[in-house]
């Protein structure tokens, strides 16, 4: 059986990335530090080191872990769809209408972060070249698949830097318009 403390040190690589999200979620990016996360995980700076040999390393894990997140759950939203032709491009809209207004905060300071990052930035990169493929696959109208894409990127791009954000009945009607749009490109 195991022990407490084994499985507390087991989870340490998790325990030092939930810190991390938390501390880039409260004060953003600049304030992302080993020693801030060691402070806000409970761990010495060596414990932190021994998992993440640098802050590079460690926003590296955080965008990684971002993307499984996202793969997730649009995969979820895709599940929820069934059979619906336009299922992949609807699973995508339907993903940033959840995230959108629950992931203030944390995404903006990980994107900011990663732009910094060569091996972050191109997971996030990978993620989009998939997406942008998947669509390319499903849609009959060329170019709908990447319109999609890059509507949605410009949203939460626009939140994150300040720009713009939607709400209430703006933010719905932005959904509704996509929605169709996917619907009407299968």
């Amino acid at each position: 059986m195991m022990t407490k403390a084994r499985s507390r040190r087991d989870d340490r690589p998790e325990i030092i990335l939930d810190a991390a999200e938390s501390l880039l979620r409260r004060s953003g990016s600049r304030t992302l530090t080993i020693d801030a996360v060691a402070a806000e995980a409970g761990l010495s700076k060596g414990g932190v080191l021994h998992h993440y040999a640098s802050k590079d390393a460690l926003v590296t894990a955080l965008a990684a872990r971002k993307v499984q997140r996202m793969q997730a759950g649009i995969a979820e939203c895709a599940a929820a769809l069934g059979s619906d032709p336009a299922a992949i491009p609807l699973a995508l809209i339907a993903h940033a209408r959840q995230v959108y207004a629950d992931e203030c905060g944390f995404p903006d300071s990980l994107l900011i972060a990663s732009s910094e990052n060569a091996e972050a930035a191109a997971g996030f990169r990978a993620f989009l070249a998939e997406r942008l493929a998947q669509l390319e696959s499903v849609e009959a109208a060329p170019g709908a698949g990447a319109m999609l894409a890059f509507s949605l990127i410009g949203l939460m791009m626009s939140r994150s830097l300040g720009f713009h954000a939607l709400e209430g009945d703006e933010l719905e009607r932005f959904f509704g318009a996509l929605e169709t749009a996917a619907r009407a490109g299968r």
